[in-house]
């Protein structure tokens, strides 16, 4: 028997799921210690709890995808809102270093997928469902080209393939990143943590959105100060983002340059965020930006955690999982000693490589969740939080989807 939320009764949920991870964090030390994200320890735990329950008794519940939809744009709203070009130019050489990594990367997933899937005696197609289709693309990746798989290339079952992997990748993604930034911090004693009494003065001493230090993403839990003028406006502002992601959703459809709906918040956060500033001199209040955006980011992976039906991973088969146990090993390896090197083998780079596990596997929001529970502990990464959000969540997907079209089109 299913059980349908609707949108009050899941968000009522995801902050239970959160406050639960947060309790869970704070209380067992080696959740702290390998720097799972909030949302992952509690979405894990209710997960786990489904599942019993399904087992024992046949119930499962059905959260509200259009309130998760919802929460997923304004987050990455809030990236492209937060994206001002004067700050971006920041990233310097280092985003072209990061993105050229990423890409090599997309290229190494695939190319182990494809080629477990042949010697494992199965479509090669399915090493690429079971690739950065599923892995660097996610969820709407994954129900996009499931349909494509199916009734192009004669792949059966392929959109359930893709969202039980997208649904592993989503899962180890927000698990590995942690533990692997805080290995090759501990390896090369590149910060010591902070203790408790430093994190609590830190989040309870207001951001000064002027410093020159500033991040959006940066500080999930520092106190901020907003008005609720400024609250509404940027609600409007938001509102902006996900109006133009809809048209352009809609107008790009069949075309040479149609894009999932959560790039086309981000441009539309880009643009609205440059001309506003550029054209009209009007001053965008970051604070109201980054809360909002923190806020809808814990309450996505919440809700996508809750939303997780472990029974279906259960019913992969065999050639599948050690496809996707062999895309675990190949992300931690790479991140490890190609990610983390080329970055320069510094602290910005550790917490780079766990951003990179994040997106790799599984979402933009697991990579900043992950980067948020190691700077967290160990103090600010201004150049992860400047490279991470835009390259995982706007240039990722067009190089994945080039990727996956030239496979297509001289592999198959």
């Amino acid at each position: 028997m299913d059980f349908t939320f609707n949108a009050f009764y899941t968000l009522i949920a995801a902050v239970i799921v959160l406050l639960l991870g947060r309790f869970l964090v704070n209380k067992i030390d080696f959740l702290k210690r390998y720097n799972i994200p909030e949302p992952v320890a509690g979405g894990l735990v209710a997960a786990i709890i489904s599942l019993i329950i399904h087992s024992l008794w046949g119930y499962s519940i059905t959260t509200s995808a259009e309130l998760q939809t919802s929460f997923m744009l304004i987050f990455f709203a809030s990236i492209g809102l937060s994206a001002n070009f004067a700050k971006l130019r920041e990233g310097g050489i280092g985003l072209v270093i990061f993105l050229i990594a990423v890409s090599v990367f997309i290229i190494v997933q695939n190319t182990v997928g494809m080629t477990l899937a042949s010697l494992l005696g199965i479509d090669p197609l399915i090493g690429l469902i079971a690739g950065s289709i599923t892995l660097t693309g996610g969820h709407g990746t994954a129900g996009a080209w499931g349909e494509i798989m199916e009734t192009q290339h004669g792949i059966q079952g392929a959109l359930v393939i893709g969202m039980a992997s997208a649904t592993f990748g989503l899962i180890i993604g927000g698990i590995i990143g942690g533990p692997l930034a805080k290995m090759l911090i501990n390896r090369y004693e590149l910060a010591t943590p902070r203790t408790a009494a430093q994190v609590e003065k830190r989040d309870n001493t207001p951001l000064d959105v002027n410093s020159t230090e500033y991040i959006p993403f940066e500080y999930p839990h520092r106190v901020r100060l907003i008005t609720a003028d400024n609250a509404i406006t940027t609600l409007g502002l938001f509102a902006g983002c996900l109006a133009f992601a809809e048209f352009m959703t809609g107008f790009s459809k069949g075309t040479a340059f149609e894009l999932p709906t959560f790039v086309w918040a981000l441009a539309g956060g880009v643009i609205l965020r440059n001309v506003l500033e550029g054209v009209f001199k009007v001053k965008v209040f970051d604070r109201a930006i980054d809360v909002f955006g923190n806020a809808s980011l814990s309450l996505y992976l919440a809700m996508a955690l809750l939303s997780l039906k472990l029974w279906q991973l259960a019913d992969l088969a065999g050639p599948l999982m050690v496809i996707l146990g062999a895309q675990t090993i190949t992300m931690a390896l790479y991140a490890a000693f190609i990610t983390f090197r080329v970055m320069g083998k510094n602290y910005d780079a550790a917490v780079l490589a766990a951003g990179h596990c994040g997106f790799g596997m599984g979402a933009t929001p697991t990579a900043v969740a992950n980067m948020q529970a190691i700077t967290n502990m160990y103090g600010a990464s201004h150049k992860a939080f400047l490279i991470v959000p835009l390259c995982g969540a706007f240039f990722v997907d067009l190089i994945n989807a080039t990727v996956i079209q030239v496979i297509l089109k001289f592999f198959v």
